[in-house]
């Protein structure tokens, strides 16, 4: 397909674009000060909040990645689905409250920097640096997957080079969060999820009936599809099976999902927000999971439809909506590919923004910036890492799935065991969490290279990660009385909210 304004598709997509950036305006308005912009001035419900984490969350993966690897290997691939469902179940229940309350009090913290900086009472900053450091290092990688996902949309459907879509998408992503910031974020988040899960129930479901209608008389689909590919144990070692499941332990550490709960008005909406973002996700995954599922028999018995699956199993659920509906359906139900992208984009370059404002320039250059000069510097630091993310997402071979699991990991060891320990245990000190980030982020990056035993490089760095916060601490002085004052405080008032 040539790239065509006049195509219906494409006029589906100038739709959405506009409509998005005409959110980003909406938000611009909105945003006086820098948490406002980073924010949102904590002014989300629990629809908002809810919606916003999921969409933030389910990246271009969602319809690209984990179709695309049913797709190849069937259903022995939705251990992913699981372990992430499980993981956040769990976080919504015990971290989203309790960092919610915790960072209010820790001296309204802004971010995850800051808020382990006055969690801990960190004068020298030094915690401040690692964290931003961090943030800054595995989400350019994420970013760069992002701006992968959409410049394969973009190739896929209008036919254009991979370097030009690789500008294309990043550019519609970059406009409304540059305008907007986390407001325009969030409510473009809210209607992207809307996308999303309508997207992945209709594709299925059509796909479903399409492969009903060629099947011969008496023939089921097992004829037209490998059994291993129908078992959800095929071709996965234990130690494959729990790496996929340990996706979920990721969900503890990702700046930009818990930045969200930070951002809910009140500990109140959280429990109303766990449930429709548990209800969405589960939906969604499912969809996915589907999609690459139903792929296998409808390209088998469609051979001649099947060239650019067959190249690059990523394409399938764009594949599935070209051919299942017609040109303006399907245009809106790939434009939920572009939402999906644009959703997770946005947001991780509003964090990294965020740490090079608040936890580098203001931190340390410029300490009585005014909130104007911190708002368009926050734009100008989206911009950039924008254009990193591009530059390394430059390889046209890149798989989206591959840069999302490895940036997963690093934020997942980094702060997961961090951040749940912060919440949870007052023995905790500064130099625990210093040592925690730094050796769950160093962990990952040294299996990753070395690939042992072909486990997840998320466990290993969890589970050291976690051993080196409490060992540490132990070994230091206990934490200052005003400390753990904090965080009697904030265990009294979540007993008396009932969300312990």
């Amino acid at each position: 397909m040539q790239f065509n304004w006049s195509d219906p598709t494409a006029i589906m997509f100038g739709i959405y674009l506009l409509a998005m950036l005409g959110i980003g305006w909406l938000g611009y308005f909105s945003t006086k000060n820098l948490s406002d912009y980073i924010l949102g001035g904590r002014s989300l419900g629990s629809f908002v909040t809810a919606l916003s984490a999921g969409a933030s969350d389910m990246s271009g993966w969602l319809l690209m990645g984990l179709p695309g690897a049913v797709y190849l290997s069937g259903l022995s691939e939705s251990w992913i689905a699981i372990g992430l469902i499980i993981g956040a179940y769990l976080n919504w229940r015990y971290v989203a409250g309790r960092l919610r309350l915790y960072t209010e009090r820790a001296g309204n913290a802004l971010t995850l920097p800051d808020y382990l900086s006055n969690r801990f009472e960190d004068k020298s900053n030094v915690l401040r640096i690692v964290t931003a450091l961090v943030i800054l290092v595995f989400f350019t990688l994420y970013c760069a997957s992002g701006v992968v996902a959409g410049a394969r949309l973009f190739e896929n459907m209008f036919g254009m080079p991979y370097a030009t879509a690789l500008w294309v998408g990043a550019l519609c992503t970059i406009a409304y969060v540059f305008i907007g910031g986390f407001l325009a974020v969030s409510w473009t988040d809210t209607i992207q999820a809307s996308m999303m899960i309508t997207a992945l129930i209709l594709v299925p479901i059509m796909a479903w009936l399409a492969m009903q209608g060629q099947l011969q008389p008496g023939q089921d689909w097992q004829a037209v599809m490998e059994p291993q590919q129908f078992d959800l144990f095929s071709g996965d070692s234990f130690v494959g099976i729990i790496s996929l499941m340990a996706w979920g332990l990721g969900y503890f550490g990702q700046p930009h999902i818990l930045v969200r709960f930070m951002a809910a008005s009140s500990v109140q909406t959280i429990p109303a927000a766990r449930r429709i973002s548990m209800t969405w996700m589960i939906l969604c995954l499912a969809g996915a999971v589907a999609v690459g599922f139903i792929g296998i028999p409808y390209f088998a018995t469609h051979p001649a439809q099947a060239a650019a699956v067959t190249a690059n199993s990523e394409t399938v659920f764009m594949e599935l909506a070209k051919q299942l509906f017609n040109p303006w359906i399907a245009g809106a139900l790939l434009a939920a590919i572009l939402a999906a992208v644009m959703s997770t984009l946005s947001c991780q370059l509003l964090v990294c923004s965020s740490a090079l404002t608040e936890d580098i320039y203001r931190t340390f250059l410029r300490k009585n910036a005014s909130q104007k000069e911190l708002v368009w510097l926050g734009r100008a630091m989206v911009l950039l890492v924008a254009l990193i993310a591009i530059w390394i997402a430059r390889d046209p071979q890149a798989k989206v799935l591959g840069m999302v699991s490895y940036a997963w990991a690093g934020f997942g060891a980094a702060f997961g065991p961090v951040i749940i320990l912060s919440l949870f245990w007052k023995r905790m000190t500064r130099n625990g969490a210093l040592a925690g980030i730094i050796v769950g982020a160093v962990t990952v990056l040294v299996w990753k290279q070395l690939g042992w035993f072909g486990l997840y490089e998320i466990i290993p760095g969890f589970i050291l990660a976690w051993i080196a916060t409490v060992v540490v601490s132990r070994l230091g002085s206990a934490p200052s009385a005003r400390m753990q004052q904090a965080h009697a405080e904030v265990e009294a008032e979540m007993a008396r909210l009932g969300q312990v």
